[in-house]
């Protein structure tokens, strides 16, 4: 089979933004900033600000020794809203998701760039990838675009006593962490769009090239045999030379 390296430059591209939006993916996840709220009561929240993220709630005050008081979200506390629910599953299965397509794009690029043998898995690996690319920006998008639609529809959370938040924020603000994840979402887009529409995908060479010659050609040359000689061979014709001598 050829090599099909130089067909496969434009999958090699998205290869390298599908691992940098699986790190962005993760940072993501990380952010506490998912929500901003602004608060008129600063007596404890010194600053007049509160960030909500799918994880912790943290805001600055000076009634507290350390620089940020946190409280953590979890999963199971009956507060917590759906859409930050949603977000802490889908969220994490985007990360798996987002891992498992670097490596299928990576078994990709491996069969594309150094298999001269063996390109009858090429098909399904590179769908594979494109696949899970897509998986995982679609499992991103459904819970930032949830939260943002909260924050724009200013949605408030019954957090308990302990938290120290207000019953409701003055006005919300789109976080931080909601526009890096709708870019990370974007960029694995096109990291699918790009495997997926591999021409070699969909339609297989015909006639097995040289990437710089063309087809290859073997020439066997036809030989004489002498039938005076046994086994069909040419004899040397110095040695009947030497024997009429």
């Amino acid at each position: 089979m050829i090599n099909l390296a130089h067909t496969a430059h434009w999958q090699f591209l998205g290869l390298i933004v599908g691992v940098l939006a699986w790190i962005i993916t993760m940072a993501t996840v990380g952010i506490n900033e998912w929500r901003l709220w602004y608060t008129d009561d600063v007596s404890l929240i010194t600053s007049g600000e509160a960030w909500v993220g799918i994880w912790r709630a943290c805001f600055y005050s000076q009634a507290y020794p350390t620089t940020e008081f946190c409280q953590s979200i979890n999963i199971s506390d009956n507060f917590v809203p759906p859409e930050i629910v949603v977000a802490q599953v889908l969220m994490m299965l985007a990360v798996i998701s987002g891992l498992a397509g670097n490596i299928s794009a990576a078994v990709a690029m491996r069969i594309a760039y150094f298999s001269l043998e063996d390109h009858g898995n090429i098909r399904m690996v590179f769908v594979l990838a494109g696949a899970l690319y897509a998986i995982t920006a679609l499992l991103s998008l459904v819970p930032l675009l949830w939260n943002m639609s909260s924050v724009l529809n200013n949605s408030t959370i019954d957090f308990p006593p302990q938290f120290n938040f207000p019953a409701a924020p003055l006005r919300q603000k789109v976080g931080t962490a909601i526009g890096v994840g709708i870019f990370s979402s974007i960029l694995m887009l096109i990291s699918a769009v790009l495997f997926l529409c591999y021409r070699y995908v969909w339609r297989e060479p015909k006639q097995v090239m040289d990437p710089l010659h063309g087809p290859w050609t073997a020439t066997i040359l036809e030989q004489k045999s002498d039938p005076k000689v046994e086994g069909g061979g040419v004899d040397n014709p110095g040695f009947h030379s030497e024997e009429i001598s």
